[in-house]
């Protein structure tokens, strides 16, 4: 459905995308994970064809997106990170300003406004003002208005931004909704449990470059360790964990060892030691590796600002 082809996008000296491919198929919930300045918001501009890239092309069914061409983005609904909504205007009217932009009137108009309100469970307040709204209603108001006018496609760029739990978890039901009716998302964030949740696939987005895509599981294979055991650290166990220092990384946290063993140590050969030390199974526990820990192995720790 989207197509970007060694798309480039720059801010002066700051190089926001920098040759990115990238394609979104039809009926995809498409995660776009990176930290803070990643290129996720330039991306997602460029894609709603509110800025042009600087090289490279973005076609959406085959149709170049461009921002001379607004008749493009009707196939597209925009929830940006910032909120787009009128604070001096109630719920019943932004969503009519929003509407009519998008040529619905009348029973129409009145239908999916309707729809729309009962469907994040603003009904109630639908004649008050957004100002006097909490964050997480506004958010949910911010969803509803991209999807008035029946997109393809939705862009969501990290719509879940210092809302409650509660709030969080209706957008989550929301979109999951809507994407099994058949409604193309891209979704970006920085949070590991909403990629996790939601998306079928994910692009791990760092200095304007895709640094790994696929499913989940083909993300966890990225890490160099198939599995990260864990063991308490007990005077039972201190010979075995001194044994294990040189085999990969151990560290010590809250009574516990953690120990993320190297590529080239295979599992059988912890457990052949584990025996040899006289050590009880039920000690030990393996974890599969997390999302987040191939988040911070390929984008790394340092903190963005």
């Amino acid at each position: 459905m989207l197509s970007l082809r060694s798309v480039t996008k720059r801010y002066g000296a700051l190089t926001a995308l920098d040759g990115v491919s990238l394609d979104i198929a039809r009926g995809e919930f498409f995660g776009l994970l990176g930290p803070n300045g990643a290129g996720k918001s330039t991306l997602m501009s460029l894609a709603a064809g509110l800025r042009p890239p600087d090289a490279g092309v973005l076609t959406l069914d085959g149709v170049a997106v461009t921002p001379s061409d607004p008749a493009t983005r009707t196939a597209l609904g925009l929830v940006p990170q910032s909120l787009a909504l009128y604070d001096e205007l109630s719920a019943l009217q932004n969503l009519q300003v929003f509407g009519r932009l998008y040529g619905l009137h009348g029973g129409v108009l009145r239908e999916r406004i309707d729809e729309a309100l009962a469907a994040v469970g603003l009904t109630d307040r639908r004649r008050d003002q957004v100002k006097t709204y909490s964050g997480g209603m506004k958010r949910r108001l911010n969803l509803v208005a991209a999807l008035l006018h029946r997109p393809k496609l939705l862009l969501c760029d990290e719509p879940t931004v210092g809302i409650d739990p509660q709030s969080r978890n209706a957008i989550f039901d929301y979109l999951e909704a809507r994407n099994r009716a058949g409604l193309t998302i891209i979704y970006s964030t920085h949070y590991m449990e909403e990629a996790t949740r939601l998306c079928s696939r994910i692009a791990i987005i760092d200095h304007g470059r895709i640094h790994a895509l696929g499913t989940l599981d083909e993300l966890l294979t990225r890490l160099p360790f198939e599995e990260e055991i864990g063991f308490p650290a007990i005077p039972a166990t201190a010979a075995l964990a001194a044994e294990l220092g040189a085999q990969g990384t151990l560290t010590t946290l809250d009574g516990r060892h953690r120990f993320e063993p190297r590529a080239d140590f295979p599992l059988s050969a912890f457990y052949a030691r584990t025996e040899a030390h006289g050590l009880a199974p039920r000690l030990f526990t393996a974890a599969r590796p997390t999302l987040e820990a191939v988040f911070l192995h390929l984008t790394g720790r340092n903190l963005r600002e």
